[in-house]
């Protein structure tokens, strides 16, 4: 059965590689006339969101995780906000605001800026994590030298938490290859703009299959970096000495530039947004929204039931074939089965739009499925590890006693799971459902490429009033989105003080001992 699922998750990219292939020996399938522009509007993207974020990122990481200062906690879960906003929802928010006050908002630096500030958030979960996990003696025995926090910073913790930096910047990575509404709206030419438009605008598919297998290298070659680092960072922690780091005060100036490096990304994600909706009030009133589309109230809720139908059967079935495959690798923990766990995990790091045109052979021809049932196994096939992950550290954490003593009182193995591991892993299943509920709620590559002909989604339509430069008219799909994104966003704080807490109990027994 596992192995069965598996093959239903890589069978679409099989297929899109070797059509690929075919396509390079027959000699149609090629870059396009904007090809080798849109590899280097990519990469360009790439490293720039890479370095800001990586350093905004880090910087906050170390702060938060290791430095002492007025606000600091609310600082700390103020940091995950900012993946409230979708980076094309800020573009378009920015676009508009910027032609209200005569200011040209475009081209590469706006969006490495955008994407750099909506994506930082995976180095900070990574860094910060590494960071408090760095070790006391160490930073003690800085100290004791009379090195002071910058010193310590970069000559101890840095070196110990380069590998969880690289492996945040990595999926930072997977997200600008993966984006399309903000290149789009700024005008930017990348990867995926260049396989929409080839794809549809211009109904050439071998030239589309050209550029999906570039950006498929171009991430795949992030998925095995990210990888590396992760076992990397696993060995540095293992090597490093336990409790919990010091907390180095800072106090007036110091204090004051450490909280406003803090505020930057929340402030420019989320209340930019929620300025922009507050400004924009007046266009909430039934008048207004009455004389913009005398069937706004329908609309608006047929979009709404749309996107909340797909969201919750993608979370449903993701959760369901993630729950799967998690159960496979526990019960038959071979190296066959730990592989093809891991890549039936890799959806996430395909960019949707070449997920698209993967599924895109399965709608026509001998298969025909219906452009709704192609949604949903792109959507489960692309979030797939968001579920699996968490549901994999859980199963991790429970001792193989627990299936060993209940076998022995007589359970079989569907007893199990349900008298055993499901009330154990209740946390990560909800949550999981609920990050792959808003991911698909925010997906707009997939969505916009594989909809069936008017069925438009939140995040389609947004895109689509941005495109029109009808802004006001997109508030209401935004805020809902946005709203949506914020309980995602609040979901992760749990563990962020769960994570607090355990080192102050690691510290406390180290005292004790």
């Amino acid at each position: 059965m596992a192995a069965l699922l598996a093959l239903l998750v890589l069978w679409p990219l099989i297929g899109l590689i070797w059509e690929g292939l075919r396509g390079l020996i027959r000699g149609s399938a090629g870059l396009g006339v904007d090809g080798l522009q849109q590899i280097k509007g990519t990469l360009v993207l790439l490293l720039g969101t890479a370095l800001l974020g990586g350093m905004l990122g880090t910087a906050n990481g170390w702060l938060l995780a290791n430095c002492r200062f007025p606000g600091r906690r609310i600082l700390r879960i103020a940091q995950v906000l900012p993946l409230a906003t979708p980076a094309y929802l800020l573009s378009a928010i920015l676009l508009d605001m910027g032609s209200l006050q005569g200011i040209t908002i475009h081209g590469m630096g706006w969006g490495i800026v955008i994407m750099a500030l909506t994506t930082y958030p995976y180095v900070f979960l990574l860094s910060t994590e590494s960071f408090s996990v760095c070790g006391e003696s160490q930073l003690e025995a800085c100290r004791s030298l009379g090195v002071g926090p910058w010193e310590s910073f970069r000559r101890v913790a840095l070196p110990m938490a380069l590998p969880a930096i690289g492996a945040g910047v990595a999926l930072m990575g997977m997200e600008v290859v993966n984006e399309l509404g903000a290149v789009e709206l700024l005008n930017i030419q990348t990867l995926s703009y260049g396989i929409v438009e080839i794809w549809q605008a211009e109904s050439n598919p071998a030239g589309a299959i050209g550029l999906a297998l570039v950006a498929l290298i171009i991430v795949m070659a992030l998925v095995a970096y990210e990888k590396s680092l992760r076992s990397r960072s696993r060995r540095w922690t293992e090597g490093a000495a336990g409790g919990q780091a010091p907390a180095w005060p800072l106090m007036g100036l110091r204090a004051l530039l450490a909280q406003i490096l803090a505020l930057i990304a929340p402030i420019f994600t989320l209340g930019i947004p929620l300025f922009w909706a507050l400004i924009n009030l007046e266009q909430l009133t039934p008048a207004k929204l009455q004389l913009q589309n005398p069937y706004w109230a329908t609309d608006l809720l047929e979009l709404t039931g749309r996107t909340f139908a797909l969201a919750l059967a993608a979370a449903g079935l993701t959760v369901l074939a993630s729950l799967l495959l998690a159960i496979a690798k526990r019960w038959q923990p071979t190296k066959w089965m730990r592989s093809l766990s891991f890549l039936s995990g890799i959806g996430y790091a395909i960019p949707g739009a070449v997920l698209a045109i993967a599924l895109m052979p399965f709608s026509v021809g001998l298969w025909n499925f219906a452009p709704i049932l192609l949604l949903l196994w792109g959507y489960s096939d692309r979030f797939l590890a968001v579920s699996k992950g968490g549901l994999d550290a859980a199963f991790e954490r429970l001792s193989p006693n627990l299936d060993e003593a209940a076998m022995g009182l007589g359970c079989r193995w569907p007893a199990v799971l349900r008298r055993v591991h499901l009330p154990l892993i209740r946390g990560p299943l909800l949550v999981g459902a609920l990050f792959v509920f808003v991911d698909t709620v925010k997906e707009l590559p997939l969505t916009f490429v594989l909809r069936p002909f008017d069925f438009d989604t939140l995040a389609v339509r947004l895109f689509q009033y941005a495109g029109d430069e009808r802004y006001s008219e997109s508030l209401m799909p935004a805020l809902m989105i946005i709203l949506l994104g914020l309980i995602a966003s609040l979901a992760l704080v749990p563990g962020l003080d769960q994570g607090a807490r355990q080192q102050s109990r690691l510290s406390e027994r180290a005292s004790r001992s």
